[in-house]
């Protein structure tokens, strides 16, 4: 007896195959129920498995990539690889992934773009850059986890959009923009040990001052 599907598994076919119909039709359940009959279910799946519509099946979108993404990086000898090289090997295989999806992408940044839905955009995309930064082997606690992830954050955001427009083979042009981006946010962090080592070489001369004029 062949083993049925899980419902993880039908969300994931649901999904793939809805995305050649966003195109047209946009994120919504008009393209969610022609997947569903593409993926081999009834149009009603679509509904029982996307009880949100276009939001829920677009989550899970993100889901379905950071999943590929995770699994590549996983599979990579990331060990021989600098930091920098290992976080855009992660956005690259995100990419290179939703390459055939670029449309669906497009119409679901449309749609997560709009005010009322702004939590689940900043979620999704926190929850990606956090994947990079931890399977990229950051295992940071304190302050610099925030850090990381908000200027990979914005990365990231740029890096999508400009994709969303690259036309040069093989997204040759998105890939040297990524790299620059990358090259600029780890600029940051030698200014930033600089100021921190200045203020607190201020703090101790304060501190110093005042003992000796008490």
């Amino acid at each position: 007896m062949s083993k049925k599907p899980s419902r993880e598994a039908k969300k994931d076919a649901i999904v793939l195959a809805a995305s050649a119909h966003v195109t047209f039709d946009g994120w919504g359940y008009e393209a969610l129920s022609l997947g569903a009959v593409d993926a081999g279910y009834d149009a009603n799946t679509a509904r029982r498995l996307f009880p949100g519509g276009a939001v829920d099946a677009i989550a899970h979108f993100a889901t379905i990539s950071d999943r590929v993404m995770i699994t590549a990086m996983e599979k990579a000898n990331l060990d021989d690889m600098r930091v920098r090289d290992r976080i855009i090997f992660g956005v690259r295989a995100r990419l290179e992934f939703l390459a055939p999806h670029k449309e669906a992408v497009r119409r679901g940044l449309g749609l997560l773009m709009l005010p009322t839905h702004a939590l689940k955009m900043a979620h999704i995309t926190h929850t990606t850059v956090d994947n990079i930064w931890y399977f990229a082997g950051d295992r940071a606690a304190d302050f610099n986890y925030y850090t990381k992830r908000t200027l990979l954050g914005g990365v990231y955001a740029a890096t999508v959009l400009y994709w969303l427009d690259d036309s040069s083979e093989n997204h040759q042009d998105t890939w040297v923009f990524l790299d620059k981006r990358i090259d600029d946010v780890l600029k940051i962090y030698p200014l930033k040990a600089k100021l921190e080592k200045a203020v607190e070489g201020f703090l101790k001369g304060t501190v110093l001052k005042s003992k000796c004029d008490a």
